[in-house]
């Protein structure tokens, strides 16, 4: 026989002797606590420059510091659910002390009083851990890059490569009405100066449709297809080059923009399990780590890494007035742009090349460039037959970033005949290789220090040191897009949730 059934007391209308207090309610180790200790810590003197006197009393840059970190650290990022939260939350109301900032007056904040200091407010608390002895400023650190999609509409995109294109097209068309007019009215355009339309400008655009258009007014043999075309290019010709020569400022060294957020480039985004990308706005998200704590962000436009590291470690000067020992990162930092970066610096470059994995795996492909023996005193390469191959010029490109490289190029002298011609290679003529040799010396000084005992302590270490950051903060965090538009607002956020991520791995 079963016994009665008890149930624990509850009136939720009777009232207590004495009120609650939201210090009890919180426990200790708590992250909120943490927040609190640690914001306390640092000097936001930074976000104060940012006021102006006079006006209406503002809220502390302390609590809206407390309300964002806080915020970033569990999961809350809109202004309107960080509002509601410090309504109705008890760890946010005793972060801050029953203070309730209303959702505008947090974007502000968090917009405008933050932008271009947060990161200052970062490194103090770099430092913290730097002063506790949990990361070393002077150690080796292990940087990687990921995409982050901006709070840009997606299809409101401005390809460089369209601009080109509808520029050629004017130039052509402008060009045949121009011959055309020549064949027709000759007489009327005798006196004007020959024109070239290598450079178009929209003013230039507009005095030539406006010759050509009066030269062929009174023409009967002028076809209605051409004045439709004129009557267009007065339309839309200038004004078109105007909108171009706006997009190109923008885009500066960059292939593409968005319109909602000119700041973004469109990025292949790796989404899914098959790695299947789509094009779509985004920054490009740097980080260095050490034991998984973020010791620097940088945010960029490129979407390659390599055109990123040497801006990200000046960062990393500049916050700290000091290098890392060593840069540990994976084949898409290495250039030989970045070695020499890195050698410049006095930084150990433990970076792969794009081929360093299948060349551990396979070796050397025995035809490859890189198999080639060169003689650097004869300056001569030797085919896989023991053949010279004699040095026939050089020649120089620039990368996007400014770099020059210098390649050389080398001939064999007979391939007739050759046993091995068909796996060699495929060329009618003797064989042509270009070498840039800078780069050759870095992959062999790169290959001989990733091999050592440290370097493969290192390539051990890089993938569960910095790739479980971005996982942390993808698929843990949720944050897979930015809220807010601009580089220097998603900086911010960046900036936030790296705080956000570092007092929670402290304190955990």
């Amino acid at each position: 026989m079963s016994g009665k059934v008890v149930f624990k007391p509850y009136d939720p209308d009777q009232a207590t002797f004495l009120p609650y207090s939201l210090e009890e309610l919180v426990p200790l180790g708590h992250p909120v606590r943490i927040v609190k200790q640690v914001v306390d810590q640092v000097d936001v003197k930074p976000i104060n420059r940012k006021y102006k006197g006079g006006g209406a009393s503002s809220f502390h840059p302390r609590l809206m510091l407390k309300l964002l970190v806080y915020g970033y650290l569990s999961n809350t990022y809109s202004s309107r659910k960080l509002e509601e939260q410090a309504q109705q939350n008890i760890h946010f109301m005793w972060l801050l002390g029953m203070k309730k900032p209303d959702h505008n007056t947090i974007n502000r904040f968090r917009s405008h009083k933050l932008s271009g200091v947060l990161k200052e407010i970062f490194s103090q608390i770099v430092l913290l851990l730097n002063q506790e002895g949990i990361v070393s400023l002077k150690e080796a650190v292990f940087t990687d890059g990921t995409k982050i999609e901006s709070a840009a509409n997606r299809y409101s995109f401005v390809w460089g490569k369209s601009i080109k294109t509808n520029k050629e097209k004017i130039k052509s068309q402008l060009d045949e009405l121009w011959q055309y007019a020549q064949g027709i009215a000759a007489e009327e355009l005798k006196d004007t100066s020959p024109l070239t339309f290598e450079e178009i400008n929209p003013e230039k655009v507009k005095q030539t449709v406006a010759r050509i258009d009066a030269a062929l007014d009174d023409k009967p043999q002028v076809s209605k297809k051409v004045k439709q075309k004129l009557n267009y290019a007065k339309k839309n010709w200038p004004e078109n080059l105007e909108r171009y020569q706006q997009q190109e400022e923008i885009l500066q060294e960059r292939n593409s923009y968005s319109k909602t957020d000119p700041d973004a480039t469109f990025m292949r985004m790796k989404e899914d399990h098959m790695l299947n990308g789509q094009l779509k706005p985004a920054y490009n998200l740097q980080i260095s780590t050490q034991e998984q704590f973020i010791l620097n962000y940088s945010l960029h436009q490129s979407s390659t890494d390599y055109q990123t590291l040497a801006p990200h470690l000046d960062q990393y000067e500049a916050l700290y007035a000091q290098k890392p020992e060593a840069v540990v990162a994976d084949a898409g930092y290495g250039s030989d742009e970045n070695y020499e970066m890195l050698k410049e610096k006095c930084i150990e470059a433990y970076i792969k090349y794009n081929t360093f994995d299948k060349e551990q795996k396979e070796g050397i492909k025995p035809f490859s460039n890189d198999h080639l023996y060169y003689n650097e005193q004869g300056n001569f390469l030797v085919c896989p037959i023991g053949q010279r191959m004699t040095h026939i010029g050089d020649h120089q490109r620039k990368t996007k970033t400014g770099y020059m490289q210098t390649v050389s190029a080398y001939q064999a002298q007979n391939c007739q005949g050759c046993p091995m011609r068909g796996v060699c290679h495929k060329a009618k003529d003797n064989r042509i290789v270009e070498v840039n040799h800078k780069l050759r010396r870095y992959k062999q000084q790169a290959k001989q220090r990733l091999n050592t005992q440290q370097g493969i302590k290192y390539r051990k270490q890089r993938p569960v040191d910095v790739e479980p950051v971005f996982a942390h903060i993808k698929a843990n965090r949720g944050f897979k897009r930015f809220l807010l538009k601009g580089i220097s607002k998603a900086e911010v956020e960046v900036g936030l949730l790296s705080i956000a991520h570092n007092l929670k791995k402290w304190k955990a």
